[in-house]
């Protein structure tokens, strides 16, 4: 399950750009075509790789024990189903914004086979079981609708076809999130797949451009519940050993979306008074053993901050030094992209896709 050899010398090449801009402060690297060329690869070897697959369902009885591609004709493949939602993400993203892509013609073909309205159907009954209601909550969720959000974006003859194949679980994910949110007394603060504002962040924005007021306006609510009052954030205790998202980066992402900008800053201020300091440093993740799919999570925590820290600097000019920090843990990171094992490879290509997006924003 090895993937060496399939991202060569763009991505090297990109590797060495981050490094100079993070040295000198300069422009952070841009995605282009020759690296959505590599880039794009990894979700090509995995969503329809069927196995080693991670369930993450209960069983309710033996009728509920079936091939993975049986439960989610869909997303079935990537390890997990988190993993495969986000990997069709990459394949549409990269070739919405590179049409002529080398392998655009094998990408559309795996989303004609797979994101039909029949297999969708399917998604949603399992969803719609009661024993299903928390699958994929909240981490799985944002991504799903990320994914709807990229097809509705995307101008092309099939993408029309395609989002609407893919709407009722888009749906059927929104009223989860709408069930969800007034229930969840206390936000959930990890730095993996459960932490609430990573899961409200993509959900809002998927609220905003598809104009669902109501979403919007229940996930701006409860993050002011949540956060609002938050100050002082311990970026020093992070990253704790699996994480692939940091609890206060996370934070500020969302609270970024749904503050007014005045206000915003001020919470900032409150919540990480260091950022605003242009000597600000912080040390990227280190993976001890990269054939662990835990222990390798640290690679998608400093593509994770990277994607955090450019969105503020992008924003605001006085933050314009995190630019820095951002492209010194992507050029950290973005080696391990080649030659990855399938733990890694799985998934980390997204995350990377998620912060390059962001250099440029």
């Amino acid at each position: 399950m090895n993937i060496r050899g399939i991202i060569s010398s763009a991505l090297l090449m990109s590797v060495s750009l981050f490094t100079q801009a993070a040295d000198n402060n300069a422009s952070s690297h841009e995605l282009s075509l020759s690296e959505a060329n590599k880039l794009v690869e990894l979700p090509l070897h995995c969503v329809e790789t069927p196995y080693p697959y991670k369930t993450g369902i209960i069983l309710g009885s033996a009728d509920d024990l079936k091939e993975p591609s049986v439960l989610h004709p869909v997303f079935y493949g990537c390890f997990d189903w988190h993993s495969a939602a986000h990997g069709y993400w990459s394949m549409v993203t990269l070739l919405r914004q590179f049409p002529d892509l080398e392998q655009a013609d094998e990408v559309k073909a795996i989303l004609k086979r797979n994101l039909t309205a029949e297999k969708v159907a399917r998604e949603v009954d399992f969803f719609s079981k009661d024993i299903n209601d928390s699958f994929e909550r909240t981490y799985g969720w944002a991504w799903l609708l990320k994914l709807s959000d990229e097809l509705h974006s995307w101008e092309d003859p099939m993408a029309k076809d395609l989002a609407a194949n893919l709407q009722p679980l888009a749906d059927l994910i929104v009223e989860r999130y709408i069930n969800f949110l007034p229930r969840l007394v206390y936000p959930v603060r990890v730095g993996e797949h459960t932490n609430t504002a990573f899961g409200l962040s993509f959900a809002y924005d998927y609220a905003v451009n598809q104009q669902h007021t109501g979403l919007q306006q229940l996930i701006a609510k409860r993050a002011k519940d949540y956060f609002l009052e938050d100050k002082n954030c311990p970026i020093g205790w992070e990253p704790s050993g699996y994480d692939f998202l940091s609890p206060c980066l996370e934070e500020i992402g969302l609270m970024q979306r749904v503050l007014p900008k005045q206000q915003f800053l001020t919470w900032l201020d409150d919540f990480m008074p260091q950022l605003a300091d242009p000597e600000f440093s912080l040390a990227v993740g280190e993976v001890g053993d990269r054939t662990d799919g835990k222990l390798v999570h640290l690679d998608g925590l400093n593509f994770s901050r990277a994607w955090n820290l450019y969105a503020l600097a992008n924003q605001y000019p006085q933050y314009r030094h995190l630019r820095k920090i951002a492209d010194k843990h992507m050029a950290h990171s973005y080696p391990n992209l080649i030659g990855d094992s399938y733990e890694g490879g799985h998934w980390l290509g997204s995350f990377a896709i998620q912060a390059l997006n962001q250099t440029q924003q």
